[in-house]
């Protein structure tokens, strides 16, 4: 019998849930856990406590936004009327936050990978400069919205595996290849909106995977050696690829990564093909 998927919550602009609902046990969360934890708690003390741990975080890093401002976090009914969000963070470095899991989760990868935040943050701000603020963003502000909200990056030692990722083929990936994950390929969650889904998992929940090939050596890195390789290379190259488009990333169902969900242990639970789809290959970056 094929295992139980757990379904897809009804459809909802953006997914509910509060602070105290955050699973810390759940691998997709590792990377914030240390910081999240002590956020979670100020958080639940109340708005103003909040953004007081953030700032303090904050300023002692000295970490910059898109044009070089110092990184600080405001309310989000200090955001000037008529100033638009990306603008406001590269020209103050002010990051408007709100009371809820999304601004969390964003502003958790401000501290994770400050460097591809900021070259985000920058693209969005040019664009916003040569274009303004209309009813369409523009194939490559959609492009950056995709990478900031539902991204993932996979970062792989073994052109096999990314060729079955751009392939679709989930199998050569997910089963043949189960034993090459974490000592060849791996992935960390970026999207800040993808982490708010991932409170309540869902079979089809699938990221942005954004591809960065690395040295066989990377896996023998610590964690925070191998995120400030990431965080260097995957900002280098947003700031350097003006043809930034949707088919800069390939689909990532991320329940099928090995060791992210007891049910995907059975090969069976790759047979599902309303999630697990197959699609006409990708071309490489």
């Amino acid at each position: 019998m094929r295992p139980a998927l757990p379904p897809k919550p009804p459809r909802r602009s953006l997914p509910e849930g509060s602070f105290a609902d955050i699973d810390w046990a759940h691998p997709w969360f590792a990377q914030h856990e240390a910081r999240g934890r002590r956020w979670q708690q100020a958080a639940l003390v109340g708005y103003a406590c909040y953004l007081e741990e953030l700032n303090a975080d904050a300023r002692a890093t000295g970490y910059r936004t898109g044009r070089g401002q110092t990184l600080h976090f405001i309310a989000q009914d200090d955001l000037p009327e008529g100033a638009s969000y990306e603008g406001h963070i590269a020209a103050t470095g002010g990051v408007p936050t709100r009371h809820n899991l999304h601004d969390f989760f964003n502003a958790l990868h401000w501290f994770a990978f400050p460097r591809i935040k900021a070259a985000l943050n920058a693209r969005q701000a040019d664009a916003i400069d040569v274009l303004g603020v209309g009813a369409t963003r523009g194939n490559v502000r959609d492009a950056l919205t995709l990478f900031d909200e539902n991204a993932v990056l996979f970062a792989s030692a073994d052109p096999a595996l990314t060729q079955a990722l751009r392939g679709f083929d989930w199998r050569a990936l997910f089963v043949e290849g189960r034993a090459k994950w974490e000592s060849a390929c791996e992935v960390r969650v970026f999207g800040h909106a993808l982490l708010e889904k991932l409170i309540t998992p869902y079979a089809a929940c699938t990221a942005h995977a954004w591809v960065i090939d690395v040295p066989e050596t990377y896996f023998t890195w610590s964690r925070a050696e191998r995120n400030a390789h990431l965080d260097a290379t995957v900002s280098a190259t947003l700031a350097a690829n003006a043809d930034l488009n949707g088919r800069s990333f390939a689909p990532l169902p991320v329940l099928g990564i090995p060791g992210w969900w007891g049910a995907n242990e059975a090969p069976s639970f790759y047979d599902d093909t309303s999630v697990f789809r197959a699609g006409r290959r990708q071309r490489p970056r």
